[in-house]
């Protein structure tokens, strides 16, 4: 079933500024054949969501996801798909609409938890990575923010588990991903973002001035 999805899916192409130049299949996209060409680049978000307590919601990936099966990684991570309502422009609605859906998808949070008008995006990041020999990901990822209590029910095809952490329990996950205890291993985009800008903007959050950071001017090149 995913690897039917992946073929149907059509990711929406893009350059390094983000302009759109066209559109492949979601199964093409994370060829590493395709990646080594120059030609998957697409465009992707990663939700990081938090309860009222300012815990973040991590996710591990299934078993049978095509790339980084169950690594953990952030709340939720996808694409805006080549579809009118995902790619609106204005106020980056497209890549909201698209959050709202994968996390109903995913972790079954119903739309009226995660109004798309409450996702703060903060930036936007490009990174490569190969996940084995066959499959990896090229991505212009959008980085949003989202606050609130939510029903958690994960759909066991997208999510092997999940769990809130504080920022010392995070801290903790990342020793025991760098020394390999537990089998514990961090999605490459998670890594990337909690190594370069997540534990500032979290306090930013917690004192209210999340604002005070957020650029969508500059994209983040995260690779050589």
């Amino acid at each position: 079933m995913l690897f039917l999805i992946a073929i149907l899916d059509t990711c929406i192409l893009v350059d390094e500024t983000d302009a759109v130049v066209g559109h492949d299949s979601k199964y093409n996209c994370h060829l590493m054949e395709t990646i080594n060409t120059g030609k998957a680049l697409h465009r992707a978000f990663s939700v990081f969501l938090f309860n009222t307590k300012f815990e973040l919601l991590l996710q591990q990936r299934s078993a049978t996801k095509v790339t980084f099966p169950l690594v953990w990684t952030n709340t939720c991570c996808s694409h805006p798909l080549y579809r009118e309502s995902e790619l609106i422009k204005e106020n980056h609605l497209g890549v909201r609409n698209a959050a709202q859906r994968k996390l109903f998808d995913e972790l079954g949070i119903v739309a009226k938890d995660a109004p798309v008008d409450q996702f703060t995006c903060l930036g936007r990041i490009l990174y490569r990575a190969p996940s084995d020999g066959k499959w990896g990901e090229h991505e212009l990822d959008y980085l949003l923010f989202l606050v609130g209590d939510v029903n958690v029910q994960p759909n066991p095809e997208e999510v092997a588990d999940v769990m809130y952490v504080n920022k010392e329990q995070l801290k903790e996950l990342l020793k025991k991903a760098d020394a390999g205890d537990e089998g514990i291993k961090l999605s490459p985009w998670f890594r990337l973002v909690v190594d370069n800008f997540l534990f500032e903007w979290w306090d930013k959050l917690e004192n209210g001035t999340l604002s005070d950071i957020v650029n969508m001017e500059k994209i983040h090149k995260l690779y050589d």
